[in-house]
């Protein structure tokens, strides 16, 4: 019994519902991770993306068994191994899909059609798009990218949209990094889309994302902070007033100059720049990241990297707490 129940376990790759905390930045970035009424709303959205990731999962496992059986470590999966069935997996596809659909239609409409789009993207990347270069890594970043709005939805706190691409390109990269690992270490014959891959393109590719997502993140710790109760606290006359007696050339200045001193708006904009300290840990992560493929070559697994890996471990670690101390704290 036991032993099934492990079989089922790994064919459901619950070792990846990792993924899935990204639902948890809404409400993470947004201060209120401490609203117990938002947090089993974000729970139970966490919930549902992991059936729905396990759906597709199962399903991309089916329509790849027989090039699962030709990868070295792939093959071991219960369907290309044989202890699950085809028509087994069929049926855990099934009822995955309608459970986590219809469990989906509890929270809102909404969430159902985003829960409704983030499986057919899925179901469509298993049967099509994945055969395609740049297009294959492109969708799987986008399902990060849903994820992260499923938190949205569900509790109704916005994502900045900095921080939206940063997990949009973060996600390209941790995807072109994993496309790059499986070239280099099983060649071309264990993914289709593999073959229309050179060594060159996804180190640009690897690269491109890497500096975007540096680039993302400085912004979004830029830009964050600007407390809503600063904003109007200065009640003074505008530099177009100060500079201008007349309406019309008042209104003229105005017009030409959209931003103007905005630290007379925001007085306290320049020291609500502490999440920029963050930004060390983010580019030694990316580093390091980087190290383990070209040096050990372990980026096909990310989640086993982010997991095991004791200097990205430490580094994750001290990002978050300092990301809960600026936001929880001071």
């Amino acid at each position: 019994m036991k032993q099934t129940i492990l079989v089922y376990a790994r064919a459901l790759r619950v070792n990846q519902w990792i993924k899935n905390f990204i639902i948890f930045a809404a409400i993470l970035f947004a201060g209120e991770l401490f609203d117990f009424t938002l947090l089993y709303k974000t729970i139970g959205a966490f919930f549902i993306f992991c059936l729905l990731s396990s759906t597709s999962y199962v399903l991309n496992d089916i329509i790849d068994y027989q090039y699962d059986k030709k990868h070295p470590t792939k093959k071991h999966r219960p369907i290309a191994a044989g202890l699950i069935s085809i028509p087994q997996a069929t049926f855990i596809v099934f009822v995955l899909t309608l459970a986590s659909l219809l469990i989906s239609l509890t929270f809102s409409l909404g969430f159902f059609f985003l829960s409704l789009f983030f499986l057919l993207l899925h179901f469509y990347y298993s049967l099509y798009l994945k055969r395609y270069p740049v297009i294959d890594i492109f969708t799987i970043s986008l399902s990060f990218v849903l994820r992260t709005l499923a938190g949205v939805v569900a509790t109704g706190y916005h994502v900045p949209i900095w921080l939206l691409m940063t997990i949009f390109f973060i996600s390209l990269f941790m995807a072109s990094v994993k496309r790059h690992a499986e070239l280099v270490t099983h060649g071309k014959d264990t993914r289709e889309s593999l073959y229309r891959y050179k060594n060159h393109m996804l180190y640009f590719l690897s690269t491109t994302f890497a500096t975007l997502t540096i680039v993302s993140y400085a912004l979004y710790t830029y830009t964050l902070y600007i407390d809503p109760s600063q904003q109007s606290t200065y009640n003074g006359p505008s530099i177009c007033e100060q500079l201008y007696e007349k309406p019309r050339d008042i209104q003229n200045c105005e017009k030409q100059n959209i931003i103007t001193n905005i630290s007379e708006y925001f007085p306290n904009l320049e020291a609500r720049k502490l999440m920029m300290l963050t930004i060390p840990f983010v580019v030694y992560g990316i580093s390091r990241y980087a190290q383990l493929l070209y040096e050990k070559e372990e980026g096909e697994r990310p989640e086993k990297i982010i997991t095991t890996d004791r200097p990205l471990l430490i580094t994750i670690f001290l990002w978050g707490f300092m990301v809960f101390l600026l936001i929880y704290v001071l």
